[in-house]
């Protein structure tokens, strides 16, 4: 399996009006097509690109939240970006990955706005019932830091008015 992800999100192409930003659509599209053991490889190539995800050196960001909960194994930082250790679960980097590839270029509001329904269709029943919690875990920080901006913004716009 290769480990050029841009060349794997290509075969996830040919679909009319997406109901999700259009590369996020694409990668769901290339997942629902896979046998289990090719969508588990595809996985793997993912985790092993998430490092390209990571925040350059003097990089600047609006927010920055980096923490390890309850509910997943990892230590996550959300920057609007997302950045992982190279002791991350592989569901966890494939992910992230995924939702940094997917996400690219949408707005804070439309990632809220989101749906959830997504990640079985990537992923596959058999694992979301395995991981649950790790597979929903990213999406969820990220729509959480969304939401903290978002909110931020209207105060300092109500502030200003």
């Amino acid at each position: 399996m290769s480990n050029d992800c841009g060349k794997i999100d290509e075969l996830g192409e040919n679909r009319s009006a997406p109901a999700y930003p259009e590369k996020l659509d694409k990668i769901i599209h290339l997942f629902e097509q896979l046998p289990e053991d090719e969508r588990r490889e595809t996985l793997v190539a993912y985790a092993d690109n998430a490092k390209k995800q990571e925040p350059r050196p003097g990089e600047k960001f609006n927010l920055e939240d980096v923490r390890k909960d309850e509910e997943c194994m990892d230590t996550v930082g959300v920057y609007l970006h997302v950045t992982l250790g190279p002791e991350v679960q592989t569901l966890t980097r494939s992910m992230t990955a995924i939702l940094c590839k997917g996400l690219e270029g949408c707005t804070p509001q439309e990632i809220v706005d989101l749906p959830s329904d997504f990640v079985t269709r990537i992923v596959g029943s058999e694992l979301v019932r395995v991981r649950s919690q790790t597979i929903y875990y990213v999406l969820t920080r990220i729509k959480g830091i969304c939401k903290v901006y978002l909110n931020r913004q209207r105060m300092a716009q109500s502030q200003v008015a």
